[in-house]
């Protein structure tokens, strides 16, 4: 097994794309602006301390490690043929192939700074859309095409011999799409903080993977109305001891914001305070294990919330502005433990 040290002093990164902005989608959530809010706010930052770089494509070879040639094919041809919805929320226009590749080319780029001997950072970011976690093995679906985190994990363990990678997944959707990919695989902890119930209707608490991955899909569903203390609370008191047993040699965040008070596609309350201690946590255990972490963006549909939110888990992750809260154990977090302890020992302490 190789091991994966951060550096300390290495510069984070930051993978974007201008074809992010050739997904048109129309009248739609998830839209261009999107990625111009968080650009704009990201040059008032000068990039939160990042070092901005372009994606390239996706190889097809790695994407079709995840996903089979039939799905990357349909994309591939609605695109070619003028674009058409695949279904109700699901849309494709030209530019869609492009910045369908390049968003997942951002992951694939991102893992490969991250767990590079020579340059390796010890954190950094994949900021594009399409988002991707919703999209299942042969189903593109919920506003997804590829699904970038999984195509970044499978490509860490492919291409680096990595062992384990965990998937800390706070968008306000459960990322079914994640989830089914590594259900029951040993190689990836799939943690998914989600309201409940919401779309797409999966990730219920009892869904715990099966097979060599039983115990390692960890669905941590929240009511509508949960905010800082929650979230908060569920990262420190269940995904980070979690994180602590299973020793990921990386740790990929699925980061939505749209868990955002003001985001218009859910009921949840968390602030850019919330996302900015949640960063924190992660990045203190993933110091803890000596090991790095990348942002990968998912959802968030309130423009300014989005970009908000977005350069404070940035800024919190790679410079520590924000602190770990010592956040009190809410009664979620609580019976969570309890509820895992079966998988997780430690969860007793």
């Amino acid at each position: 097994m190789q091991a994966y040290r951060i550096r300390a002093l290495s510069r984070p990164v930051a993978f974007h794309h201008p074809s992010s902005l050739e997904h048109v989608t129309g009248d739609h959530p998830e839209r261009p602006a999107r990625i111009a809010a968080i650009t704009a706010a990201l040059d008032a930052r000068d990039w939160a301390g990042y070092e901005a770089r372009d994606s390239p494509r996706a190889p097809l070879e790695v994407v079709e490690a995840v996903h089979p040639r039939e799905h990357v094919e349909l994309i591939r041809q609605l695109s070619v043929d003028g674009g058409g919805r695949i279904d109700a929320d699901t849309l494709v226009s030209p530019g869609s192939w492009g910045a369908a590749l390049h968003a997942a080319g951002g992951g694939v780029a991102l893992v490969d700074e991250l767990l590079s001997p020579a340059t390796g950072a010890s954190v950094g970011a994949s900021l594009h859309r399409p988002p991707g976690h919703h999209a299942e093995t042969s189903r593109p679906m919920g506003f997804c095409l590829f699904n970038n985190v999984a195509i970044a994990a499978r490509h860490a363990r492919d291409a680096h011999g990595i062992e384990r990678v965990m998937v800390l997944d706070w968008d306000v959707h459960h990322g079914n799409g994640t989830s089914e990919i590594f259900y029951d695989d040993a190689g990836v902890l799939f943690c998914s903080i989600h309201q409940s119930p919401l779309y797409p209707g999966t990730g219920a608490a009892h869904e715990a993977g099966s097979g060599t991955g039983l115990g390692l899909t960890v669905n941590l569903p929240v009511p509508a109305g949960s905010g800082d203390a929650v979230f908060g609370s569920l990262v420190e008191h269940v995904a980070v001891p979690i994180a602590a047993a299973y020793e990921p040699q990386l740790i990929l965040v699925s980061a939505g914001f749209d868990a955002h008070a003001d985001d218009p596609l859910a009921n949840c309350t968390v602030t850019e305070t919330g996302f900015a201690a949640m960063a924190a946590s992660v990045r203190d255990v993933a110091a803890s294990l000596g090991v790095p972490v990348g942002i990968v963006l998912e959802g968030g549909y309130a423009l300014e919330a989005l970009a908000a939110s977005l350069v404070a888990t940035l800024e919190a992750v790679a410079s520590g502005t924000a602190t770990a809260r010592a956040t009190p154990e809410h009664a979620l977090a609580a019976g969570a433990r309890a509820r895992l302890a079966t998988y997780w020992p430690s969860l007793r302490g």
